[in-house]
């Protein structure tokens, strides 16, 4: 009798997990690595990647959560009690919280949440477990996991494992048990804090490491994500006429695996570090375009995050077609000559809504960042109390902007036009998985824009003024 894994009886709950596999209710085997060129037309033999799923695909013996009393401490003196599970040890960085009921999955392995302990205010984690080839990368990037209640037994025909088992093995410690509602009231009010969790033994040692923490913006997070070489996805891509697609250069901040699907289903894509300099680029990959991904941390930042400014203001200074997401955005408005600055609590999870200022259209978009850029005439909104905000720059871009998009909730930027440049930005996601997908026809908006630029049609570039 073929049991569904959730079910299997105490004895086979040691089973190894190659075995395990070919037990999922689908009848399929489940897929390994990410292959974002993969189906695309004219793509022969496209390079695969790993995923973080991988790791519970190996045949190895599963343990199941210590359920340890743990103690999680806030910056601010306040303590809640929990039980542990994930990887044993001790979490710490910025708390954090997103609202997503599902997707639990894409936000444990976006890499824009390195550096921070996440929290999920939906009170379940880990209802359909661990589902191979939806990862947003290879890796588990929050430094701990927050939650009220962990489900230890998923139920999802192809799932691979529990949200304990991936976290153990991406050495995530996590912490469930804890009341959710009031952390997260606790936040609101008081803007992100940082924080460390871990055995109620080790209070002692919490309490030391707390003293001693540095904020993880002050380190140089997105070198600690980004790719370390140059690499072509989807090599000979073409469309539906089998005409070569536009090649276009990606550069990874902390890019998620469904950005860069969209991208190869419209584009020939170079995925490039954040490091590597524009005219490295164009000399060694000759692109058409050039993008920007989301990525996490202070976007002001003097490491890798400033290499990718310099590199998008030489893009659009050499009026070539641009555009970044979330990191990417605020990068160009960095260029602009505009501050960024730490939200209070930042925007992260589902169903923000987004006004576009020139169709007055409501996107409902996903999100993840802490950091915004400052509107020019109304300047910081929604600022973190530590008052934390980039240093006066000069405009970069050779170019005027305006603001195209901003957030329904608390007005702050959401999107730039570049007037006279086939270049634009949002802060908000387009790739959302599992949405929502509002925002996806952006894709098509620069796909559009960059076929334009080459055939020298003007309407490639954003005429300004609300036209």
């Amino acid at each position: 009798m073929n049991l569904p894994v959730c079910f299997l009886p105490d004895s086979f709950s040691r089973i190894k997990r190659g075995t395990l596999a070919v037990l999922l209710m689908s009848g399929t085997t489940p897929s390994r690595g990410f292959v974002p060129g993969a189906g695309v037309l004219g793509v022969l033999d496209p390079p695969s990647f790993a995923d973080a799923a991988d790791s519970l695909l190996e045949s190895a013996e599963r343990q199941q959560a210590s359920g340890a009393a743990g103690l999680l401490l806030l910056a601010d003196g306040t303590r809640y009690e929990g039980r542990l599970f994930g990887s044993e040890g001790i979490a710490q960085g910025e708390l954090v919280f997103t609202t997503g009921m599902c997707g639990y999955q894409e936000s444990l392995t976006d890499p824009s949440f390195a550096g921070q302990v996440l929290t999920f205010t939906w009170p379940l984690l880990g209802n359909y477990g661990i589902l191979p080839g939806i990862s947003e990368s290879s890796g588990v990037h929050p430094r701990g996991v927050v939650c009220k209640q962990l489900m230890k037994t998923p139920d999802h025909r192809d799932s691979v494992g529990s949200v304990h088992e991936f976290l153990a093995a991406h050495g995530v410690p996590g912490i469930e048990g804890v009341d959710t509602r009031a952390l997260t009231r606790r936040v609101r009010e008081h803007g992100t804090v940082l924080c460390v969790f871990g055995p109620t033994e080790c209070a002692t040692e919490m309490k030391k490491i707390l003293t001693e923490m540095t904020p993880p913006d002050a380190d140089d997070l997105v070198a600690s994500v980004t790719r370390a070489d140059a690499v072509l996805l989807n090599p000979g891509a073409q469309d539906d006429d089998e005409n070569p697609l536009p090649r276009l250069a990606a550069l990874d901040c902390g890019i998620k695996h469904n950005i860069l699907r969209e991208l190869c289903r419209r584009f020939e894509v170079v995925w490039c570090p954040a490091s590597m300099d524009f005219d490295t680029i164009v000399s060694e990959w000759h692109p058409d375009a050039l993008f920007a991904s989301n990525g996490p941390g202070d976007p002001a930042h003097p490491g890798d995050a400033t290499s990718a400014r310099e590199s998008l203001a030489a893009a659009v200074r050499a009026d070539m077609p641009v555009m970044g997401i979330c990191l990417g955005h605020q990068l160009m408005g960095l260029a602009a000559g505009l501050h960024t600055y730490k939200l209070r609590y930042g925007h992260r999870g589902a169903n923000q809504p987004v006004v576009d200022l020139q169709s007055g259209r409501v996107y409902i978009t996903s999100q993840n960042h802490g950091f915004a850029v400052e509107d020019p005439n109304k300047g910081m909104l929604a600022p973190h109390p530590s008052g934390a905000r980039s240093e006066v720059g000069e405009n970069t871009l050779e170019a005027d902007f305006e603001v195209r998009h901003i957030n329904a909730n608390d007005r702050t930027v959401e999107g730039l036009d570049l007037v006279g440049k086939p270049a634009f930005t949002i802060q908000f996601h387009p790739e959302a998985c599992p949405g929502p997908h509002d925002a996806s026809p952006l894709f098509d908006r620069f796909s559009e824009m960059v076929a334009d630029y080459l055939v020298g049609d003007q309407r490639a570039v954003v005429k300004g003024g609300g036209r």
